[in-house]
């Protein structure tokens, strides 16, 4: 595996050219409605677009990005964009994070302090990590697999390669959204190398395996699922357009940084716990670097091309199979979907489940300090396995 040093350096011409198509911005006309209804409530969003043509200093969140250590390694042939922090402390376990969307690596920034320096906290230096966090193909500066087909099955085959090629033999991993899948399908694909996974998201599109003697759906089950579908019906519609339109979609997106911070940044309230006020939770600069990754690397297009192969992939399971690495799971108040512990029994080994306290979504970025506390505590006997 080859690696090289990345930083990031986003041309002037590209922030000239940012700062005139947000000036030059054809606002939609619109029927009267309620703030957020519809969507995307026009006068936060006239806000926002106003402080990132004006007020936003990519160059500052340059620098910030820039201050994590990145690299790009080529494995044969798919180049990957990946943040490798080593931990502080007697003997760091090896841990691969991965983001979904429309989130990013910058997602685990302040989390990679809580798990790589727990001592800064006050925690144990013991429960250190050497912490590996992969931008997906297509995402940010990963490029976009040069052939269809790259489902979190196929990218959990190239976390598995990134981690050989850096030296770790045996590790664990961890995610929530699209990195629930890949850290699913690393688990599933090689439990000879995966000690365990921690979660805290579970795949839609995740079947548990069946068979002549499964079990009937318990109440809890049940609910799950209708609830499940119910959200779908009338929150899921961004799936359902990348998962079937993603070309079309990028047409639009990929034109216009309004359009593209519109259709992110409402995601970021509607799962996020910030009781409908965003800014409780995330700053503008926050959300405005998150946004710009996108913009920058023109990868909004190739980002929602996942769910498309997913779709084609579905996280199923064969009559009888079981994934054998143990599973943590944490259970955010409101993240979109929540699944009783018996709906992963029916595959997975579950042996830790936590009801947390606050939250959503954006675990990470919510709460790193609560999230990193339930990574610990979860890989601590099996880093010394």
């Amino acid at each position: 595996m080859q690696t090289t040093p990345f930083q990031i350096a986003v041309p002037d011409a590209d922030l000239d050219d940012l700062r005139r198509r947000l000036r030059a911005t054809r606002w939609a006309p619109a029927t009267p409605s309620p703030a957020w209804q519809q969507g995307v409530d026009r006068e936060w969003l006239r806000e926002l677009v106003a402080y990132w043509a004006d007020t936003f200093d990519w160059r500052a969140a340059e620098r910030k990005l820039n201050a994590l250590p990145q690299f790009i390694a080529d494995l044969d042939g798919q180049r990957v964009h990946y943040v490798h922090r080593r931990g502080e402390g007697p003997a760091p376990y090896p841990l691969v994070i991965t983001h979904g969307w429309p989130g990013s690596f910058f997602e685990f920034h302040a989390l990679l302090d809580h798990l790589c320096n727990p001592a800064a906290f006050g925690g144990d230096p013991a429960d250190s990590f050497d912490v590996v966090a992969p931008s997906l193909p297509g995402f940010g500066f990963s490029p976009a697999p040069a052939q269809a087909g790259s489902a979190a099955f196929q990218v959990a085959d190239c976390w598995a390669s990134l981690m050989q090629g850096l030296g770790y033999a045996r590790f664990g991993a961890q995610g929530g959204d699209l990195g629930a899948g890949v850290s699913v399908a690393l688990a599933a694909r090689h439990p000879e190398r995966v000690d365990g996974i921690h979660l805290n998201f579970l795949p839609s599109s995740y079947e548990p395996a069946v068979g002549a003697d499964r079990q009937p759906l318990t109440p809890a089950e049940d609910n799950y699922l209708r609830e499940k579908n119910e959200w779908a019906a009338l929150e899921g519609g961004y799936a359902h357009m990348h998962a079937t339109r993603p070309a079309t979609l990028a047409a639009s997106l990929n034109d216009s940084p309004t359009g593209l911070a519109a259709w992110i940044g409402e995601k970021f309230r509607a799962w996020s716990d910030c009781g409908g006020e965003i800014e409780r939770v995330f700053s503008k600069d926050d959300l405005l670097t998150d946004i710009s990754l996108y913009w920058f690397t023109q990868s909004i297009g190739t980002s929602v091309q996942m769910y498309w192969e997913n779709r084609l992939q579905p996280m199923r399971f064969a009559d009888g199979q079981r994934v054998a690495p143990p599973v943590g799971f944490a259970s955010f108040p409101k993240e979109i979907n929540h699944p009783p512990r018996s709906w992963l029994e029916r595959t997975f080994n579950v042996v830790q489940w936590s009801e947390m306290p606050g939250g959503g979504h954006f675990a990470a970025l919510e709460k790193p300090a609560l999230l990193a506390q339930e990574i610990r505590t979860f890989f601590r006997p099996l880093r010394k396995g």
